[in-house]
Order: C-alpha cells, then structure tokens, then sequence
C-alpha cells in the first residue's frame, strides 16, 4: 500500500528547491504607508491601498455603523436572505462613476471574474485572453468551457490574426484583459480592442481591477483613461485595492446584469457581501469622487519615485502607467535576496517570483500617503543593494 497523500510532501520540496516557497507574513495594526511586520516598523511599499483610504477614519465609522444597524453578516445570498438595500446603493454608485447603466456587486473580484465568465462563454464559444492576465481571468476562462487561446502580452497583430484564423468557428467569443497589469504596471490597448471586438463581433472583458479610484480624470478607471466611456464592453473590478474594502463587480448595461443575477454561480449561490465591507466601499467611493486630491497625491509620488530612479543606472524599470513600479532580477534567489535586503533596511518591497510572474523581481506599490521621506529612503537603500 502507497500513501496516496506523499505526492504532497514531494511536490513541497520542489517549490523549495526552485525558491518558489511561500508563507504569509502577519502585519500588526492599521494599513498604511508604513507598518508593522515581524515587530518592525517598515515602509509599505507593498500594498495594493493606492488612495491610503483602508486606514480612513470614514470608512471604519461607516463600517462601524453598517455593523451596528445590519449586523456582521448577510446571512445568506442575495437571492434570499442577504440583500439589503446598502447593496443596490453601492451598486448604483459603481454604475454612476463607472457611467454604465448597471453594477452587480460579488463577494470578491475573483468571484466576479468567474461568475461573468462562466455565465457568458461555454463548450462552443472562444476566448483570447492576454497571456498576463491575473489568475482570475484565467481560471474564469478554463471553468467556462470554452475553447481558450492566449495570445502574447498586448500584441494586436497576433491577436488580429487569432481572430482572423478561428473566430468565425465559434458562437460567441470573448476578448479577456486586464488594465492595468498587476505585476508589471503597463496598460493594455484598450482603444484597440474594441476596435478588433467590434470587427469580429466579439465581446470584450476587462478587469479594472488597479486602475479603478487611480486613473482616469475622476478615477473610474482605464476606461475613462482612454476616453472609451460609454463604449459597448463589460468593466468588472475590485473593491479591495483603492476602494479599501472588500468585493468585486461587473458594470454594464442593463440586460447584462439581469442575465447576471440569473446566470452567474458565484453571485446565485454565494452569500452577499457583508454590511461593513458594502459600507466601506460606498464611503470610499464618495470620497474618490469628492475629494480629488487623493488621486493627485499618488500620483505626483508617483513621477517623484521615476524621477528619482533614474538616477540609479543599475535599476531598470519595466515599462509602467499605473503607480507599480517593477525592476527583473535574473532569478528567484536574487529577487529574495534583494527583498531581504530590503527588510532589513526598514522597506516592506517582497520579490515576485514564478509562477507568479515569468521573471523573478521586485514590485513596488506607491501610496497617496507616501511622504517624500519615504520614497528617498526607499532610492537610496536601492542605491546601496544594486
């Protein structure tokens, strides 16, 4: 008899062999340009909170207030126990900012990724999908059933041809992109894909995951970056990074959120986001329209950091539109070792490595709350490692 359980054991001690190991590292206190980790105080350069609103005092009182009239649960999904009318509010302020005729609020951005894309897409459809994609796109498309081809990060011509060779075999098919790219910061060519979605009759998916309260000129997103408000396509996003809460949505229009709410599994069959995280959000984004300077702040920290990187000739930014700001390492080991480095000197800036990403490196997050101290010392214990 052979344990059917040793492949476990096995399997763990490559992911050490290659420095793919990972384990979670506990933060103390409130989020915020700096924090607590291990007992030290660092510099978080870390974080996906871009506005600095997790840590805002409004959005733990509307939580706080949400607990108290709500409770902290929604009990059940929102079909049957859990919708309460906090629920269509955020939705309606997500349709308004994103301008769109409609929102659907999921429990988290990745349940939104998949219900959408399981709902849309199936055994006789096609879906393109930007080989950088984040995981949540990815697996959306494998659970779809549809038939699924990834084409080169951003690369129009390839994608043009992909149409070109295989759309017309296929009932429907499904363009799949990110914004913003998580791990390298670079945007896609929104404005093109919907010209290529237009010419093959294709829909087209996009996850504004980290450009929604960043970019554009009221912080809707990508969308209104490039100037495609209004245009026919499904925005889905998060509310965990800028916003500074928990959840996702699809924004859209009218029938496609009605066919959501019947066709969706992850909306149907899951329980409704909870009071304090439905609160948060609609405070957050309240704020995100008020109070522009926020979004002015990131983004003059920003341009400082690029500035002063510059200066560091054996730093190489990957290209980047979006407050992430990336640099390769040759492997695994080297991205660990920098980012220890880094640890030690009182900067919270952890290596990225496959398969994550392609190519081990180091991801650095700005903040709205980043005070120009913070960025200095972040280039010069940059200059001392590299």
């Amino acid at each position: 008899m052979t344990d059917p359980y040793a492949w476990l054991e096995q399997s763990l001690a490559t992911i050490h062999r290659a420095d793919w190991y990972r384990s979670v590292q506990p933060i103390n206190g409130r989020s915020g340009a700096t924090v607590v980790l291990a007992g030290q105080e660092v510099i978080n350069f870390a974080s996906n909170d871009y506005l600095g609103l997790a840590g805002d005092e409004r959005l733990i009182a509307a939580a706080t207030a949400a607990i108290a009239e709500f409770g902290t649960g929604s009990t059940g999904s929102r079909l049957l126990s859990g919708h309460r009318e906090l629920h269509r509010e955020l939705e309606s302020a997500i349709a308004f900012t994103k301008q769109t005729e409609d929102a659907l609020v999921f429990s988290s951005g990745y349940l939104a990724n998949l219900g959408a894309i399981t709902a849309l897409v199936g055994k006789r459809d096609l879906i393109l999908s930007d080989q950088y994609n984040h995981s949540s796109l990815k697996s959306g498309a494998i659970l779809s059933g549809a038939a699924v081809v990834e084409y080169p990060h951003c690369d129009l011509a390839v994608l043009k041809t992909q149409l070109s060779q295989q759309r017309q075999n296929y009932r429907r098919c499904l363009i799949l992109t990110d914004t913003v790219f998580s791990m390298d910061g670079d945007l896609c060519p929104l404005p093109a894909l919907l010209d290529l979605a237009d010419e093959f009759n294709c829909m087209l998916l996009v996850d504004e995951a980290h450009a929604t309260g960043v970019l554009g000129k009221t912080g809707a997103g990508c969308v209104e970056h490039f100037g495609c408000t209004g245009k026919q396509l499904i925005q889905v996003g998060t509310l965990s990074k800028a916003l500074g809460s928990l959840g996702g949505y699809v924004a859209g229009s009218s029938a496609l959120i009605d066919f959501l709410q019947n066709r969706a599994p992850t909306w149907i069959y899951t329980t409704g986001l909870s009071p304090a995280d439905t609160a948060a959000a609609l405070a957050a984004i309240k704020i995100v329209q008020q109070e522009p300077q926020h979004r002015a702040q990131l983004w003059g920290n920003v341009h400082y950091l690029k500035n002063l990187l510059q200066q560091l000739p054996n730093i190489k930014l990957l290209p980047s539109e979006s407050p992430i700001l990336c640099f390769q390492l040759p492997s695994a080991t080297d991205a660990l070792k920098v980012g220890k480095q880094l640890r030690d000197a009182g900067i919270f800036a952890p290596a990225i490595r496959p398969p994550t990403v392609p190519t081990s490196r180091i991801r650095i997050s700005l903040m709205a709350t980043h005070e120009a101290a913070h960025i200095e010392k972040l280039v010069t214990v940059l200059k001392d490692i590299c």
